[in-house]
């Protein structure tokens, strides 16, 4: 069927468009968010424009507002189509708390894990001979321990501190527990949600604040897609054990945490919210906010959305 902007497909109006819009949304939040680790850990003391790899504070405060402003403009991209989830706990959230139709969570959560893959394949593919430079220049090995550093711009591992899986496991849990949580509380239509067009740059605003204050202990990966997606590439490009299982000494069999923590953390904070703030204002007689509930409607009444498809 043509139009006057082009062509429409029968797929743009099915749950596969919901699909592509996940899938671009999650490889943007790679492409720019492994994109700054990589500015920060490799292109930048190798291009000259910086004097070491990785100078704590001031880098981390890139790091943190780099992933943020990845998420917010990733949100923007895919939100007017599936409701921009970019994340399997905020997808099993959305199914157990928000009425997600459960036959969607696999193919929304594969999608997810394959457009992270493909964004950090990006990201190593323009950053290449960034990172080759600087094993060179350190004489390091890809796949070595040593090569940890480069490992890092594409997926999590845990602090060096810890010894066991419980810290950072509930590290993920806890992080991703304050995601889900913040991103009920400003879409929650009894609540005092962000209409639309700013709810992006406050979720953006709400990954750097999960950044800077619960960043160190495990990398706050907070999606399972985000590390998994990654983590695969780095073991493809040569990253070995460091990327799978995710051997690291200290932690080893790693890559099942930032996993299955973040999707416990998201039930948690799902749950904790409601009991605690939906559920109350909806007994004390708060009424939903208009907009957000005819938005709602108009997203369940598109073919192939929501309940609908």
């Amino acid at each position: 069927m043509a139009t006057a902007n082009g062509r429409r497909w029968r797929w743009q109006r099915s749950t596969l468009g919901e699909l592509v819009a996940e899938f671009l949304g999650t490889m943007i939040i790679i492409a720019f968010g492994d994109g700054v680790v990589a500015m920060v850990v490799a292109a930048l003391n190798q291009s000259g424009r910086g004097k070491e790899a990785f100078a704590a504070q001031a880098d981390w405060l890139l790091i943190a507002w780099g992933w943020g402003f990845a998420v917010a403009f990733a949100v923007w991209v895919a939100g007017g189509i599936s409701g921009a989830h970019l994340n399997p706990a905020v997808t099993l959230a959305q199914a157990a708390r928000r009425g997600f139709p459960w036959r969607k969570v696999p193919s929304y959560c594969l999608a997810q894990v394959l457009g992270a893959f493909v964004g950090a394949a990006i990201v190593y593919f323009n950053y290449r001979a960034a990172i080759d430079s600087l094993n060179h220049s350190m004489h390091i090995v890809r796949g070595d321990p040593k090569s940890l550093g480069t490992y890092s711009i594409f997926a999590t591992f845990p602090a060096p501190y810890f010894h066991s899986w419980i810290g950072p496991f509930f590290d993920q849990v806890i992080g991703t527990a304050f995601l889900v949580g913040f991103i009920f509380a400003i879409t929650d239509e009894f609540n005092a949600p962000v209409k639309s067009n700013l709810a992006p740059l406050i979720v953006g605003f709400i990954v750097v604040a999960i950044g800077l204050s619960y960043g160190a202990n495990a990398g706050y990966a907070i999606n399972p897609a985000r590390d998994f997606g990654p983590r695969l590439w780095a073991w493809i490009a040569g990253w070995k054990s460091l990327a799978m299982p995710g051997d690291y000494g200290n932690v080893n069999t790693y890559f099942w945490i930032p996993i299955i923590g973040p999707l416990v953390g998201a039930l948690v904070g799902g749950l904790i919210y409601d009991l605690g703030i939906r559920n109350v204002l909806i007994a004390r007689g708060a009424t939903p906010d208009p907009e957000v509930v005819e938005e709602a409607a108009d997203v369940l009444d598109e073919p192939g959305g929501g309940a609908n498809a």
